[in-house]
C-alpha cells in the first residue's frame, strides 16, 4: 500500500466510520446536554454572585472574591478529577457526568461573575445618582437601569468565555464519560483505527462552529455600537 492508501485506511476507513458513527452520535447528544446544563448553571450562578456582590456587604464580598479567585486558578481537569475521585472520601459519590457538569459550571460561574461585575462597575455613578434623585429605590435602579446596560456590555466577553469553557466537556472522557471524545476513544481502542477521532473532530466542528460564528457577529455588533 502507498502512503496515501495507508492514510486513508487509518483515518478515513469507511467500514469503521459506519460501525462507530452511531456511538459517537450518542456522545454528541450527551455533549450537547452537558453543554446546555453548564451554560445555564454557570452563567446563572455567576450573575447571582455579582448581584450579591453589588449589595456591598464587605464580608460576603470578601468570601465571593476569594472563592472566585480560587476557582479561576484551578484547571478544569483537576477540578473534575477532585470531584470524581475525591468527593467519595467524604461520602459524596458523583458520576462522571455530574462531576464534569459541576466542575465546569463552577469554573464558568467564577469567570462570568467577574465579567458581570466588571460590567456593573463600568456604569457611571451619575446614572445611579440620577435614578435615585427621581425617587427610585436601590432595587429598581439596579434591575431597570444598571443591570440591563451591564449585561449588554458583557455579552461579547461572556460569549467567548462560555464557548471556551464548554469545550472543556471533552475532559469528561478522563472520568469515563462517553461524550464525543470518550466515545471516539472507545471506538479507536476496539477498531484499532483512528477514523473515529476524525468523526469526533467533525462533530465538534458541527457543534461549536455555529457558536463561534455567532459570537463573532455579536462581538462585532456590540463593538460598533459602543
Amino acid at each position: 500500500m502507498t502512503g496515501f492508501e495507508l492514510f486513508v485506511d487509518g483515518f478515513l476507513n469507511g467500514a469503521v466510520a459506519v460501525e462507530w458513527t452511531p456511538a459517537i452520535l450518542k456522545g454528541f447528544v450527551l455533549t450537547v446536554f452537558l453543554a446546555v446544563l453548564v451554560v445555564l448553571t454557570g452563567l446563572g450562578a455567576g450573575l447571582l454572585l455579582s448581584l450579591v456582590r453589588s449589595l456591598g456587604f464587605r464580608f460576603l464580598n470578601a468570601v465571593i472574591v476569594f472563592v472566585v479567585d480560587i476557582l479561576r486558578t484551578i484547571p478544569a481537569l483537576v477540578l473534575i478529577v477532585l470531584l470524581y475521585f475525591g468527593a467519595p472520601s467524604i461520602g459524596v459519590v458523583m458520576s462522571g457526568s455530574v462531576s464534569t457538569w459541576l466542575a465546569l459550571s463552577l469554573v464558568l460561574m467564577a469567570f462570568s461573575e467577574e465579567i458581570f461585575w466588571a460590567g456593573i462597575t463600568s456604569i457611571s455613578k451619575g446614572q445611579w445618582e440620577a435614578a435615585r434623585s427621581t425617587g427610585l429605590g436601590f432595587g429598581r435602579t439596579f434591575f431597570h437601569i444598571i443591570l440591563p446596560q451591564a449585561i449588554r456590555l458583557t455579552i461579547p466577553p461572556l460569549t467567548n468565555r462560555t464557548i471556551g469553557i464548554t469545550k472543556g466537556i471533552a475532559l469528561a472522557s478522563v472520568v469515563a464519560v462517553q461524550d464525543i471524545l470518550g466515545s471516539a476513544q472507545t471506538a479507536v481502542t476496539f477498531a484499532f483505527n483512528a477514523t473515529p477521532l476524525l468523526i469526533a473532530a467533525a462533530a465538534y466542528i458541527i457543534l461549536f462552529l455555529p457558536l463561534v460564528i455567532l459570537s463573532r457577529r455579536i462581538e462585532t455588533r456590540f463593538h460598533w455600537r459602543r
